[in-house]
């Protein structure tokens, strides 16, 4: 079954702190972003402040195009997946082979414009695909539906790997962005807005499992 991601994107260690706090008493898996505002527009958190409860499981997804910068840090804290970026000027696929030789598994981020056979050689030596459809180092942006063929292509490549997605996901479409084939929803306004996270967290959550005709 797919899962419900909230997303942490925050340009200060206090909207950092306050959205920790805002997550920790139901969510479960967690997609934190870091941007050194060149590859996505706006500076982010720096790695050397994050934290996180021992019980999350842990997303990296890293907007820039030296990542290798972040991973001294990165391997000290122990995430779950460390997402890089196909777009990045950085060869990624040694650094995606390093990460997994250290126990964490590997990412790769697909923007719009980005074809699948394009990047295949890191498809296959990914753990996970996100199939990025938003608006870079912002909560918000617009679904695009249409991304999802990607998903298609994407399997032809590597049959085995986790589907994320990242952008407009929201109450009216998680179900459909299930049933096309995400496995990791990632989602940032649609929870961090809300007035009550928790509710619209276990609303959309409820929103993967129902049955129906799309």
């Amino acid at each position: 079954m797919s899962v419900i991601a909230p997303c942490i994107t925050a340009e200060s260690i206090e909207a950092y702190q306050q959205t920790v706090e805002r997550l920790t008493p139901f969510a479960s898996r967690v997609h934190i972003d870091l941007s050194d505002g060149e590859f996505a527009p706006n500076f982010l958190v720096g790695v050397d402040s994050l934290y996180w409860p021992a019980n999350w499981t842990v997303d990296i997804h890293i907007m820039s195009h030296q990542p290798s910068q972040y991973l001294p840090s990165l391997y000290a804290l122990r995430p779950h997946t460390i997402i890089f970026h196909a777009e990045s000027r950085e060869d990624i696929l040694p650094l995606m082979q390093q990460i997994k030789q250290v126990g964490i598994r590997a990412g790769v981020a697909l923007l719009k414009p980005t074809v699948p056979k394009m990047v295949a050689p890191l498809i296959e030596a990914a753990d996970h695909v996100m199939i990025f459809s938003g608006t870079l180092g912002q909560y918000g942006g617009t679904a695009s539906m249409m991304q999802l063929e990607k998903i298609r292509l994407v399997k032809a490549i590597n049959q085995a790997i986790e589907v994320g997605w990242d952008g407009g996901a929201a109450l009216d479409n998680v179900y459909s962005l299930t049933q096309g084939g995400v496995d990791v929803i990632n989602t940032g306004g649609a929870i961090n807005r809300s007035d009550d996270p928790k509710a619209m967290y276990e609303q959309m959550t409820a929103e993967l499992s129902k049955h129906g005709v799309l």
